[in-house]
């Protein structure tokens, strides 16, 4: 298979695409990166020097015209996604849209149905189902490491979301952003979750804005905060488990990522070293214990969990390469192993349940 000629839309000096995409797209032989675009010109010539690529633009249009660009990749603010996605797919590329698809049901509804239309192939940017750690938990469950699954708890740290910031990252405290702790943090470890143990069955949430105001420091002025930045999701899985998964702005002084797995078996335990508390981009350590055994012990997670990401792929980039290992993967075979926009879809509609459930007070039950 000829390599997959990438463009990235939102490629900036120090954004997400540098941390994420670019390092993975390079550690990947399937994979080039052939352009970038940026919204002016200085930053697009700036962004295409230092990572070598030959086309920078500062029109989003003509990247995702290139003819040698074949998966337009989206990374920008969500408010942004609705516009550059649809003009994307109207093109006939396959897109990889960063989560959330969009601002709402609304929107990532109207883009999955576009994506039908179009008939691409579309990846959504949920990455922690694809770490290893993850991934060999759920083996390991499935496996009846554990035995049946009783409960599970997991607790993380958002950490960009602390009691002040700067003007350019002010948005984050917006609810109308659709950039928030629940939506982003909260919904990754949600993805991980269900992905390991099973969708849930009934749900309860409770959504609360802990900070009111935020202060930007480069402004000297405090905004309010109209974003829930304590979450707090319970319910029951399928399978008859118990969850409970709590996600705070800012960073603790004790654990910022614990998600235990208790059955009647054994249990498995992943954690995060330092302050990392955001799951889908941690090095994950995974210990478990079961039988006789009275402590937990690490878990040697083992090299067919890695599959063609070099295993020095660290941080940010690692979780993201291997979305894109396996859509090259599945671009070869015919495959579906990446999750699209109805997968994102279907996420959307998890997270306006979560919405509802805290504003009713009442537990709801996702549609079968």
């Amino acid at each position: 298979m000829a390599k997959i000629g990438v463009g990235i839309i939102g490629a900036g000096r120090g954004g997400w695409a540098a941390l994420g995409h670019i390092p993975a797209i390079r550690a990947l032989p399937d994979y080039e990166l052939r352009a970038i675009s940026t919204t002016r010109r200085a930053s697009a010539d700036a962004a295409a020097q230092e990572f070598g690529v030959p086309s920078g633009f500062d029109d989003h249009r003509d990247l995702i015209a290139h003819p040698e660009v074949d998966l337009v990749v989206v990374s920008v603010k969500v408010a942004h996604h609705h516009m550059l996605v649809s003009e994307a797919l109207g093109a006939g590329k396959a897109v990889y849209s960063e989560w959330p698809l969009g601002v709402g049901l609304d929107q990532a509804a109207d883009l999955a149905q576009r994506a039908r239309a179009a008939r691409v192939r579309t990846v959504i940017g949920l990455q922690a189902r694809f770490a290893p750690a993850v991934r060999q938990v759920r083996d390991l469950v499935a496996d009846g490491y554990v035995g049946k699954v009783l409960g599970t708890t997991l607790i993380g740290s958002g950490l960009a979301w602390v009691g002040e910031t700067d003007r350019a990252h002010a948005y984050i405290f917006d609810r109308a952003s659709g950039t928030t702790t629940l939506t982003v943090p909260a919904m990754h470890a949600l993805e991980a979750l269900n992905f390991a143990l099973g969708d849930f069955d009934e749900v309860f949430a409770n959504l609360v804005r802990g900070r009111t105001e935020v202060r930007i420091t480069d402004e000297g002025i405090t905004l309010p905060v109209t974003a829930p930045d304590q979450v707090s999701v319970t319910g029951t899985l399928r399978g008859g488990a118990a969850a409970s998964v709590y996600y705070r702005g800012a960073h603790s002084r004790g654990d910022n990522l614990r998600w235990e797995i208790n059955g009647t078996e054994g249990d498995l335990v992943l954690t995060a070293p330092g302050v990392n508390g955001n799951l889908q981009v941690a090095d994950l350590r995974l210990e478990g214990g079961r039988g006789s055994d009275e402590t937990v012990a690490p878990i040697e997670i083992p090299d067919r969990y890695f599959a063609a990401v070099p295993r020095g792929l660290t941080g940010p980039a690692h979780n993201v390469a291997q979305v894109y290992a396996a859509f090259a993967a599945d671009l070869r075979d015919g495959g579906r192993t990446v999750p699209g926009f109805d997968h994102a879809l279907e996420r959307h509609r998890l997270l306006g349940l979560i919405e509802a459930t805290s504003r009713t007070r009442t537990a709801l039950k996702p549609a079968a």
